[in-house]
């Protein structure tokens, strides 16, 4: 694979990262049968992937670590949900933008969980997030549903912070396809209590965007991300993904009309820039 063709499936895998949530408007259906069925998908998917590569989802991990992957799913579940909930009650981009947060959460929780201290960097991040998050606010009225979808988004960003740090010591000698195979799995399983009643009542239009969500958004974008992995470094690939919510913003744009005003642009401009600017810091 050729640099050039690496850099295409990495955008490729950002734009598919960024679109999940313009599947998640598209489908009718309630939250707990969208995210039960992209959890579905997402295992079938993975699954054809680690038959390609020749790994079992069991191979090479023990059964505590298998039982922590499926303990992490639990956030995988509180992350779906709450970005999904956000999609729908604020629209994409609002929710989109919240959930950008999480690097900065993530900088917040290393430092209280693992007393690692602040870099300037990371104060900087956290600033300038806030901020971005401040403009990007409709309005401070939370029965606004733009600003309630908004807050979904960050609790969305909040919980995919505490999954990645959850999975940082558990998942270090593991595929990502792997751990994401086994916390998918614990989210089919959690929701299935939920939503088995009404799985017989979705439109088939919904299981069109649901495969979607699962087959497109999850297993091909996972596969374009990890062969990208192979000849671009990992500095590059974090920067290509920090442009999802541009991705996902123009898509809403084009689809839906969700056009963003200046202190939408504004804001998302500052979170996105200091997204990158402190991968790029750090790296």
């Amino acid at each position: 694979m050729t640099r050039r063709s690496a850099l295409y499936q990495m955008h490729a895998a950002a734009i598919l990262f960024g679109i999940s949530g313009i599947f998640g408007k598209l489908i009718i259906s309630g939250v707990a049968v969208l995210v039960f069925g992209r959890a579905a998908f997402a295992v079938l998917s993975l699954s054809l992937l680690m038959v390609k590569s020749r790994r079992l989802p069991w191979q090479g991990i023990s059964v505590q670590q298998i039982a922590i992957l499926l303990a992490l799913g639990l956030l995988l579940v509180a992350h779906w949900m709450t970005f999904f909930i956000g999609i729908k009650v604020g629209g994409v981009a609002v929710a989109t933008l919240g959930f950008a947060c999480f690097p900065a959460v993530i900088a917040l929780c290393e430092s209280l969980f693992f007393r690692e201290k602040l870099t300037k960097t990371e104060y900087t991040l956290i600033i300038l997030v806030s901020l971005g998050l401040i403009l990007v606010t409709p309005s401070f009225d939370f029965s606004d549903t733009a600003t309630e979808g908004l807050l979904w988004g960050i609790a969305s960003g909040v919980t995919y912070a505490l999954l990645t740090i959850g999975n940082r010591n558990v998942a270090a000698k593991m595929s990502g396809v792997q751990v994401n195979w086994w916390e998918s799995l614990s989210v089919l399983l959690c929701l299935l209590p939920f939503a088995f009643s009404d799985l017989s009542s979705v439109p088939w239009l919904d299981w069109v965007w649901i495969a979607c969500l699962g087959l497109l958004c999850t297993g091909l974008s996972y596969s374009f991300f990890i062969n990208g992995l192979k000849v671009i470094n990992a500095r590059t690939a974090a920067l290509i993904i920090s442009l999802e919510p541009v991705y996902a913003i123009v898509a809403a744009w084009i689809l839906f009309n969700e056009q963003p005003g200046l202190r939408m642009i504004s804001g998302g401009a500052l979170i996105i820039f200091a997204v990158i600017w402190s991968t790029r810091q750090k790296a």
